[in-house]
């Protein structure tokens, strides 16, 4: 049975390793990212920075996710698409390339159409949108001839959240 909170919305209680997989119930895994958790854009960009630098892109997706659910409206393509191209991370991590290309491609679209849609030189957050998406192309070609590494990966995509 899928655990839900107070008002009926699902939630997963389970403890979760360091790569976002679900360990069984009483295990000890690592800290997860609180429900209610709702950061600000630097604080997300900066947490997120530091999980990517740890090898944890779920984590990271989780922060985003919550800067997502709790931010503004309008930057919601924003955040959920650099929050999808985490979770492509963790795919690839786990070795779920056809998942980590999916994610990762529909991410960095998001990601890039919400660039797109702001006055051109505008760089969100201090984000270069145009490099999280080229680095996110380059890792789903790798992925396609089969040399795509998590751990180059990460950093990768890493290196253009940084600079926040």
């Amino acid at each position: 049975m899928r655990d839900r909170d107070e008002a009926g919305r699902p939630r997963n209680a389970r403890p979760r390793d360091e790569y976002g997989r679900p360990l069984p119930r009483g295990a000890q895994g690592v800290p997860r990212v609180p429900d209610d958790y709702a950061p600000d854009a630097k604080e997300a960009l900066a947490e997120a920075a530091r999980l990517l630098a740890a090898g944890r892109p779920f984590h990271a997706h989780e922060v985003l996710e919550a800067r997502w659910k709790t931010g503004p409206g309008g930057e919601r393509e924003l955040w959920q698409g650099l929050a999808q191209i985490c979770v492509g991370l963790t795919h690839l991590q786990r070795d779920n390339l056809s998942g980590a290309a999916t994610l990762l491609s529909r991410g960095s679209a998001r990601a890039l159409a919400y660039g797109r849609s702001l006055p051109p030189g505008t760089a969100p957050y201090g984000l270069d949108l145009d490099g999280v998406a080229d680095a996110a192309g380059r890792i789903v070609s790798g992925i396609g001839t089969r040399e795509a590494d998590a751990g180059t990966a990460i950093g990768e995509i890493l290196g253009h959240l940084a600079r926040s």
